[in-house]
């Protein structure tokens, strides 16, 4: 009968609950772990930052004022009215190339920009106008009218003396934040990567600093706060920072730049000849760069390079490009590379391959159309 008399909506089970109720409530507070009395504990003294923390704090102090957050606008035409609107596209990063107000970044972040705005540190904003470019290398020259007080030109270092290993830090805009820096070191040097136009882009540093959507076209910069590259591109299957990063060396950029500011493109020295690509020498199993033709009145033919000819049925192989200067080449991509060393004007010499027998042959450089 007790156990009957206990049942769930009995008059019995509700005092209970209601005397249980009344007493969480209403019971003194210390029972419930609470404490009135309670205030903040006492701060520990945290003496000086680190070495390394000081100085990446002035680091990022001292060069932040010349990263730029650079935003692109598409034009499109609405489908109703058929007037032009401005739709944001993307965002990415630079930096203050003079006092003059040039601005470098990646070639990727503005080729398809209907329009570009430029933001500086101070936040203010202007439209920026392309001046010049160098698809090939991914690099390009913006320029805006912002008065030279507000212009702050990065520090130039160099990259022929890096190290793996040594420590770099990363300035950007990724995702749209602004003014982000990130560290790392140099985890490899002389990587390969394609270009927009499908070219290598040699001697890339490559960074574990972390590099992320928005970071493209921003600095990346050495202990001393100086410019050792351009970050330009991750590795990543998800398009998000994955510990591989990459980063035109200065070197490039400090000889590329100039050209872009004088000529609004690279002037580039060639033979005046046309060259197999790589499928077609793998599948006639040369070992080198086949020429097919030669410009009339160009260095090729004035050095009496032969050109591949048909007669009929029959093609008679022109003269096959083993080595410029000394070093091998195996496919176009290489002889482009290896000219680009070299100025308009130098004479260089090639070795060649022809019936058979290998010899040098001296040419000099012109510029290309394109």
């Amino acid at each position: 009968m007790a156990r009957s008399s206990f049942k769930k909506n009995s008059p019995v089970a509700i005092l209970v609950l209601l005397f249980l109720a009344f007493w969480l409530l209403f019971r003194p507070l210390e029972h419930r772990g609470l404490d009135p009395t309670a205030e903040p504990r006492a701060v520990t003294a945290r003496g000086d930052l680190a070495a390394d923390e000081q100085n990446t704090i002035e680091l990022f102090k001292s060069v932040s004022p010349s990263v730029v957050y650079i935003t692109t606008i598409a034009l499109r035409r609405d489908l109703f009215s058929l007037n032009a609107v401005e739709i944001p596209q993307g965002t990415g990063s630079g930096f203050v190339w003079d006092s003059k107000g040039r601005i470098v970044t990646n070639y990727h972040v503005i080729s398809d920009a209907g329009r570009i705005e430029v933001a500086l540190a101070d936040h203010s904003r202007w439209k920026a106008v392309l001046i010049g470019a160098a698809p090939d290398k991914d690099l390009a020259v913006l320029q805006i009218d912002a008065p030279t007080r507000l212009l702050r030109p990065i520090p130039v270092g160099e990259s022929n003396e890096l190290l793996v290993g040594q420590k770099v830090f990363a300035i950007g805009n990724p995702f749209g934040l602004d003014q982000t820096i990130t560290s790392g070191i140099i985890s490899a040097l002389g990587r390969e990567i394609k270009s927009i136009t499908g070219r290598m882009i040699r001697n890339m540093i490559q960074t574990d600093a972390a590099i992320n959507p928005g970071n493209s076209g921003g600095p990346l910069l050495d202990s001393a706060g100086r410019l050792i590259g351009v970050n330009t591109a991750i590795f990543s299957p998800s398009g998000a920072y994955a510990g591989i990063g990459f980063a035109v060396p200065v070197r490039e950029i400090n000889e590329v730049i100039p050209q872009l500011i004088r000529d609004g493109k690279l002037v580039k020295p060639g033979i005046a000849a046309t060259l197999a690509d790589a499928r077609m020498v793998k599948q006639l199993g040369v070992e080198g760069v086949l020429i097919l033709g030669v410009e009339p009145g160009g260095p090729a033919h004035k050095a009496g390079l032969r050109p591949t000819q048909q007669f009929g049925s029959e093609v008679i192989f022109g003269d096959i490009i083993t080595r410029i200067d000394g070093n091998d080449v195996r496919s176009y991509d290489d002889v482009r590379t290896e000219l680009e060393r070299f100025k308009v004007g130098d004479e260089v010499s090639l070795t060649i391959v022809r019936d058979g027998t290998s010899m040098d042959v001296p040419v000099r450089l012109t510029a290309l159309n394109n």
